[in-house]
């Protein structure tokens, strides 16, 4: 009994552990940080964290999957860079603004699956390694982006639209809604269906999957054009929120992105992750970047806190892998 009893108490411990040490750093920073347990910061972080968080949601699929996706940061950029100019072009034309803007961001989430997909056939067909495609696509959506901008946020939208990205329900900011209703969504589907299911069986072993019936091919396109889907409904978000399309938006969010789905459970090597995990993953480096801002510590230390955060999260996986 003794030993039935310790053997939960340890599995309780694992699992709610970076819970644990969430709160522990939320206290830390409740102490020493001026301002920042007080509802208008606690509101901030969440808002801050949603736009990375609906990215992170797709992020968890395709390294559950075994794949990787370095280009999410550039999308961001690319698809506000795109839903600003086709806006912009729709308005000079003297089409209704509500028409423009509802057309523009549908054309632009089109975009999105369509580009995902794309890397999701180069690499099914071709067998070209994710890590490849997706940094050589990295380069190339970022590149589009400035192009396309002249290198200068384009600049079209009316006053309403900022709502998107920075307005509120209530007390609560709108972004955290669209990322609380997604997250569900993703959380039933990760769960409960048999395309979440294969997605775990796709990063297990992707040719026993492929012998147990499943369409590895189609799986991850879906994997990839869900995952580009959603950056492209943070690009467009983003834009809202500062009004513009800017071609330098997004930067470093791939680091973020990932770093949220690693600290979170997930394992580089595929066939382990959880949508939860992501959740808290998304929350921690949020309360984790927003108490360093508020200590006023240099922004090149936020790298290095970063890296180290995610190097101790891929070993603190590693090592309970192995003990299991």
């Amino acid at each position: 009994m003794e030993a039935g009893q310790l053997t939960k108490k340890r599995f309780h411990v694992k699992n709610y552990l970076l819970e644990l040490v969430l709160l522990v750093l939320i206290g830390i920073f409740a102490l020493i940080a001026p301002n920042f347990f007080t509802v208008s910061n606690m509101l901030n972080i969440l808002r801050n964290s949603a736009f990375k968080g609906i990215v992170a949601l797709g992020m968890t699929m395709v390294i559950i999957s075994g794949e990787i996706d370095l280009s999410v940061g550039s999308g961001v950029a690319f698809y506000g860079v795109i839903t600003a100019l086709m806006t912009k072009g729709m308005l000079n034309a003297g089409m209704n603004e509500y028409v423009s803007i509802a057309v523009a961001i549908v054309a632009t989430l089109i975009v999105g699956v369509g580009v995902g997909m794309g890397v999701a056939t180069i690499v099914t067909k071709f067998n070209v390694p994710s890590f490849i495609t997706t940094l050589a696509m990295m380069q190339t959506l970022r590149g589009a982006a400035l192009i396309s901008s002249g290198g200068f946020p384009v600049i079209t939208y009316p006053q309403w639209f900022g709502f998107f990205g920075s307005g509120y329900v209530g007390p609560v900011p709108f972004p955290v809604i669209v990322f609380a209703l997604i997250l569900l969504i993703m959380f039933y589907v990760m769960r409960n269906t048999p395309f979440g299911r294969s997605v775990y069986a796709v990063g297990s072993n992707q040719e026993s999957a492929r012998l147990s019936g499943i369409n590895v091919t189609g799986a991850k396109r879906t994997i990839f054009g869900v995952t580009s889907l959603f950056t492209a409904l943070a690009g467009v978000m983003i834009s809202s929120q500062i009004n513009s399309g800017s071609p330098l938006s997004g930067q470093q969010w791939e680091m973020d992105v990932i770093a949220s789905v690693i600290i979170g459970g997930a394992s580089l090597s595929g066939g382990a992750g959880t949508i939860k995990g992501t959740l808290v993953g998304c929350i921690f480096l949020g309360v984790l970047l927003n108490g360093l801002t508020l200590l006023n510590v240099d922004e090149y230390w936020k790298y290095v806190v970063r890296g180290m955060l995610i190097f101790a999260a891929v070993l603190l996986n590693t090592l309970i892998q192995k003990k299991e």
